[in-house]
């Protein structure tokens, strides 16, 4: 209730000459004189302006808006219904049927049809000063205004800026004052109608335009992957949008003009970005009964892992955003869609373990080089380990694989670490496992078993490699890559043992030992058929990596070459100094140690791949008719 001081000093600001003629005199006490003065005079200083801006009288006052026309006077009349209210709560309390009230009563309802048409105009003249994106970014604008100045290229930029941020700003706050006013006389259904009818639109605009559509569970059954995917990318846009433009401006703007009250803030926001809300956080649930489908394609959990990371990461803004009780349902759905798609990435991840393990392909690759099993799971571990932080939560409290399983000292991660990212080191360590032991099966295959040892290093090799050029490096760490790296190593080493040693092993041990000439002969004999045997066999092995083919090049050749050319430029002498001795050199050794040379550069050559080779040196040529 007001008291009549206050009374007495507001009709001291009415001092706007009235067109009324004033009431007759009435037998009044001084003070009572005083107090009715005060009244009558806020009453017509009031219907001045009022009746000025009347649609109803005033063809002018119809067609413009008074805050366009006359911002100065649009906010006096603000106040003078303002002040004419307070005189109606005074009017109230005294008399209730006076005619002072019932002309005050009509006078507001005059005010009231004049400021929702002023609500209406400036909420629909100004969409682009108050879409959700420019009402979210006016902070961003304001830094952007004090960089841009630093650099006169940016002139018309910066002018720009200052024009949205200044006219968005004048708009929020023009509204803020008609919603005041409006809510304080009593008119807040009124006003909140209008709003909420026009800033609802927008939102659902919004979300129609970022291509998020309702759709049902059995249209969605019916889709192909490939149209699912473009669907989850578009709604990954649509997040992103949605949660840093849409309903952030909205809920600035909707909190700036109902500043004034806490219950109209959360009943406007919540009517108006409820359905929309529901409709974007809602899409996972639907998505999940496409892919909750056993013998799901392996490349559908990384869909899923982007929304399962699209929600995740931008959960307080969606608790900050979706904060009032009213509105809780958006968060519990968000959630809801959490839990779901957590549930269906462990399902797949658990697909794609068994997949490995059931793998019954006997592809045999071609030179013991890389197995296709071995790429594609690797490609999709690299891939997962860019998702380790959301995996970590994803997979906490899920069985973990026995660690008694693992070999010991498999990495080094201590029996006492039970973190959640030492869990997440045990799974893909296990996984790789599981391949690396579905690869070791798979070498037997090769009925040599020389190539058996080159496939597997290979295979080890490409493990190691991806692993060590991706995030799996800082998940499986320095040790477990430096451990498996020796252990593709020893492939190697066995590989080279088992297919060139026995070449090797046809040349003398004891070089100064004494020999027949037959004896030399029949030595040259077994090594170049030996030879001959082996390059055969391994002229079409392949070694992928460039850097493993010519270490393992390079170390056949220190162990072959030398030797043999010794035992060439010894033993050739014994040859030549037979009876047309020429001939019998060209006859029975082959190769001279530079052929050798040549022949080994030559191995390990994927298909297609290209570069000068020695070997079509006319000894290499001669050496290579004789072998064919």
């Amino acid at each position: 209730m007001m008291t009549r001081k206050a009374m007495i000093n507001i009709c001291c600001v009415a001092t706007t000459p009235s067109k009324y003629p004033p009431p007759p005199p009435l037998t009044l006490t001084p003070r009572q004189s005083l107090e009715s003065a005060a009244i009558y005079g806020v009453i017509e200083s009031a219907a001045d302006i009022i009746e000025r801006w009347n649609t109803e009288t005033n063809t002018f006052a119809k067609v413009t808006c008074m805050f366009y026309e006359n911002k100065p006077e649009a906010m006096m009349f603000i106040e003078r219904v303002k002040d004419l209210q307070k005189t109606m709560d005074v009017l109230v309390s005294e008399d209730p049927n006076s005619e002072r009230l019932l002309r005050s009563h009509k006078l507001m309802q005059i005010a009231m049809k004049r400021l929702q048409k002023e609500f209406y105009q400036i909420l629909s003249m100004n969409r682009a000063y108050l879409d959700p994106e420019s009402v979210s970014t006016r902070s961003s604008l304001t830094s952007a205004r004090s960089s841009y100045s630093d650099f006169p290229d940016y002139v018309e930029d910066l002018d720009t800026i200052i024009e949205l941020e200044e006219v968005s700003t004048n708009v929020m706050t023009d509204l803020k004052s008609i919603a005041e006013c409006m809510i304080g006389s009593g008119y807040a259904k009124e006003c909140l109608s209008i709003y909420k009818s026009i800033r609802k639109s927008i939102i659902d605009e919004g979300i129609y335009r970022l291509e998020v559509e309702k759709t049902s569970t059995g249209k969605v059954k019916k889709m192909s992957w490939e149209v699912m995917e473009l669907k989850i990318r578009s709604w990954l846009k649509a997040v992103k949008v949605s949660m840093e433009t849409l309903f952030k401006g909205e809920k600035i703007l909707c909190d700036h003009v109902f500043e004034s009250s806490d219950a109209i803030r959360e009943s406007c926001f919540s009517d108006i970005s409820r359905d929309g809300a529901l409709l974007l956080f809602g899409f996972p649930e639907i998505i999940n009964t496409k892919t909750s489908k056993k013998h799901s394609p392996p490349e559908k959990v990384f869909r899923l892992l982007d929304m399962y990371t699209a929600i995740a990461g931008n959960w307080q803004a969606i608790e900050s955003i979706f904060s009032f009780d009213s509105i809780s349902v958006v968060r519990s759905l968000a959630l809801k869609s959490l839990i779901s798609l957590s549930e269906s990435i462990r399902s797949l991840l658990v697909e794609f373990e068994s997949g490995i393990q059931k793998d019954s392909s006997k592809v045999v690759v071609p030179g013991g080089g890389v197995h296709p099993l071995t790429i594609s799971v690797m490609d999709h571990l690299s891939l997962l380990a860019d998702y380790s932080n959301v995996l970590v939560d994803i997979l906490a409290g899920s069985p973990p694989p026995d660690r008694s399983l693992l070999p010991e000292s498999y990495f080094n991660v201590s029996e006492s670490d039970d973190s959640p990212s030492s869990e997440l080191t045990i799974r893909f360590a296990w996984i790789i496992l599981v391949l690396l032991c579905k690869i070791d099966r798979k070498s037997i295959h090769y009925k040599d078993f020389s190539i058996q040892y080159l496939f597997l290093t290979n295979n080890l090799q490409h493990v190691v490699s991806r692993a060590r050029s991706s995030n799996l490096k800082n998940l499986l760490g320095e040790d477990w890559i430096t451990r498996h790296f020796a252990k593709m190593r020893q492939f190697a080493g066995s590989y080279k043992r088992l297919a060139w040693g026995p070449v090797v092993a046809t040349l003398p041990e004891n070089r100064t030992v004494e020999m027949t000439p037959e004896e030399v002969k029949e030595r040259f004999e077994k090594f170049s058929e030996s030879f001959e045997n082996a390059y055969s066999k391994h002229s079409v092995c392949v070694v992928a990596d460039p850097n493993i083919r010519d270490e393992i090049k390079v170390s056949i050749s220190r162990k072959l070459v030398p030797i043999y050319r010794e035992f060439y430029n010894t033993r050739g002498s014994v040859i030549l100094g037979e009876g047309d001795g020429a001939r019998n050199l060209n006859s029975v050794v082959r190769f001279t140690p530079e052929d050798i040379e040549n022949y080994l550069s030559d191995l390990f050559r994927e298909k297609g791949s290209s570069g000068n080779s020695s070997a079509s040196s006319p000894s290499s040529c001669r050496s290579r008719q004789s072998m064919s």
